[in-house]
């Protein structure tokens, strides 16, 4: 088999196996950095062309390993009060190593004066990069359609989801259009220097979401709009460390302020097909919503 020369790092979270599965259907060989060999691991591990390797964004020497004979590297961390400096420690090391060409997973609108704290990370890492002297390609994606599994439990319990984007409309992207556009930016060249704004093909509002998600199920699912107030506890209630749920707060404020409405053409453009829409996307998950 041909040795892999692309790293995907975040490979067990959602887009990053995606990405994986993806590029295996290629015939890709890639090499995906996990941080145990646990059961999504050996999930990655078992598609054709994939190696695994372990590595800890805090450990230097092996992020090394894991970028030995790399000439493309997908960067992704989980979000957390720590991924800018998680995610600024791959770029030291990838620098140090000769890493030619990095690809990061970055947001919509990253901003270095954003009041929204996860689009200042973002452009801070970015800037890194920049300066860095390598080839980069930036993808900025908007919110992920599939964030919408995060309110699975109240969909299906209650035929009710809750946020605070008030009736701002956002043009809602599918995660696995993300992912294509990070294995053509990994594969194929003309990407170095770019930023692709990833969104959706339309404009919808939560409640427009909601009117498809009641299409597809059959019964009729609402919207509830929030304030900020009654929403922190809720996510804190579900999991969220506080810097996150803090987070998604000043994250769902820019969109109620309808600055994540525009449209753009990057998934046309990059691969050829055409951005997947909301109604689609609602059909193909109903059952995980039922």
């Amino acid at each position: 088999m041909k040795q892999a020369n692309i790293l995907i790092t975040g490979a067990t979270g959602h887009i990053g196996t995606t990405l994986a599965k993806h590029l295996s259907a290629q015939g890709v060989p890639f090499r995906a950095m996990v941080r145990t060999t646990d059961h999504l691991a050996n999930t990655i591990a078992a598609l054709p062309g994939a190696e695994i390797v372990t590595g800890d964004f805090n450990d230097a020497n092996s992020l090394a390993l894991a970028l030995k004979g790399i000439e493309r590297a997908f960067l992704l961390t989980n979000s957390s009060e720590e991924a800018g400096k998680l995610q600024s420690n791959f770029v030291s090391v990838a620098v140090k190593s000769g890493l030619p060409h990095i690809v990061k997973l970055s947001q919509l609108h990253a901003a270095a004066q954003s009041p929204v704290r996860f689009l200042r990370y973002h452009a801070a890492v970015e800037e890194e990069i920049r300066l860095s002297g390598m080839d980069y390609t930036f993808l900025r994606p908007n919110l992920f359609m599939q964030g919408l599994l995060g309110f699975r439990e109240t969909i299906a319990t209650q035929n009710k989801f809750f946020a605070t984007a008030g009736n701002a409309s956002i043009s809602v992207v599918d995660t696995r259009d993300i992912a294509a556009i990070a294995a053509a930016a990994l594969t194929t060249s003309g990407h170095e220097g770019k930023t692709y704004d990833i969104t959706g093909p339309q404009p919808l509002t939560h409640a427009a979401l909601a009117e498809s998600l009641s299409h597809a199920l059959g019964r009729t699912i609402r919207y509830i709009n929030v304030t900020d107030a009654e929403l922190l506890p809720a996510l804190l209630h579900a999991g969220f460390p506080t810097w996150q749920a803090e987070g998604l707060i000043e994250d769902y404020a820019h969109y109620a302020r309808g600055e994540a409405a525009a449209v753009s053409t990057a998934v046309m453009d990059v691969t050829g097909k055409p951005a997947r829409d909301f109604a689609a996307f609602a059909t193909e998950y109903a059952p995980l919503f039922s």
